[in-house]
């Protein structure tokens, strides 16, 4: 009898172009209030087995791993790798919400910058934005957002050579924060990227980066006690603009030991028919209670990326919203 643990992960081509096959009625509702699928801790499937521990884990960790490298290490790579389809790939699905960690690594006299979850990557951020360039120069009508975050190690210097990095790389297709994100503006002016970066100070320098986006992370080993923290955060209320709800499933040391054969894959895997349902009963849009973007691990697995992009469907904005050129201020939601 087959395993139901082992879901085929594949990679969905026929969501690669979504948004620009959305209703015309959505092309002048903001992206923070449609719905849109991201990938928790993006960059996990290029993990280097042979890395340090990053620089902002436990003295406890990097000890352990240190003195029992062997036996250390394979665990740290087994709860730290979140996805498995590269960025390339994960874009192909359909996922428009990147959650980029990024490091420098300690010692490192070069200005090279990687990705970070517990131990480094093996690719460099410079050259996965350029992945990421060359991905959206190839759908020209779709609209991603990079969310920086993390910085483990970056000094000021190491910021500038990021912000003058993503300039250079992606340049008018950047989306400056004074406007208002419609996919129809977003067209009209050739813009393709959204970056958020978890740095105020440089967020002030900088009319292309955008406000850290708040991520609701529930911390939580349980399926059920992550849909409660989820509906609880939704009760207080939704982020005015962007936000993410994570669907994703935290470990810690007592459920790694209580699960020695176990890995993070094997935990999510595990959520996903619980979290299919909650997904389908959520709807995107400005009222309270309403989502924007979901993020989950392993996104090849399942129908999460689909099931988001279809909430898209409950929306309903009012025909005097639906015209070329409107306002957004006074776009009201109703469910259908």
């Amino acid at each position: 009898m087959e395993d139901p643990l082992q879901t085929s992960t594949h990679v969905c081509h026929e969501n690669d172009q979504w948004m620009s096959q959305l209703p015309e009625k959505l092309w002048d509702i903001p992206l923070y209030n449609l719905a849109l699928p991201g990938s928790h801790d993006t960059m996990t499937y290029c993990l280097d087995k042979n890395s340090t521990v990053s620089g902002n884990e436990s003295k406890m960790v990097k000890f352990l791993n240190k003195c029992m490298p062997c036996i250390v290490h394979p665990i740290i790579m087994k709860w730290s790798t979140t996805q498995v389809l590269t960025v390339t790939e994960q874009l192909e699905a359909g996922v428009r919400y990147l959650d980029f960690r990024i490091a420098h690594k300690a010692n490192d006299p070069s200005m090279n910058l990687y990705f970070v979850h517990m131990v480094y990557t093996t690719v460099t951020v410079e050259d996965i934005l350029w992945e990421v360039l060359r991905w959206l120069e190839t759908h020209p009508q779709e609209v991603v957002i990079l969310a920086c975050r993390n910085f483990d190690g970056l000094t000021k210097k190491l910021h500038c050579h990021l912000i003058a990095c993503i300039k250079e790389i992606f340049q008018c297709k950047l989306c400056p924060r004074n406007v208002v994100p419609t996919l129809r503006t977003m067209w009209q002016h050739g813009h393709q990227v959204i970056v958020s970066y978890e740095e105020d100070m440089e967020v002030e320098e900088h009319c292309e980066l955008w406000p850290a986006i708040p991520y609701w992370w529930g911390n939580k080993t349980a399926t059920r006690a992550l849909i409660q923290y989820l509906e609880r955060m939704k009760r207080m209320g939704r982020p005015e603009k962007f936000f993410v709800a994570g669907i994703n499933l935290t470990e810690n040391l007592r459920y790694i030991l209580i699960h020695p054969f176990g890995s993070l894959k094997k935990m999510t895997l595990q959520s996903l028919p619980c979290l299919k349902i909650w997904i389908k009963q959520q709807y995107p849009g400005p009222k309270k209670q309403c989502i924007n973007i979901i993020a989950g691990d392993f996104i090849g697995n399942g129908d999460f990326v689909k099931d988001v992009i279809e909430l898209n469907t409950k929306i309903n904005p009012p025909l005097h919203c639906q015209s070329k050129g409107a306002g957004t201020n006074s776009i009201s939601f109703s469910a259908s």
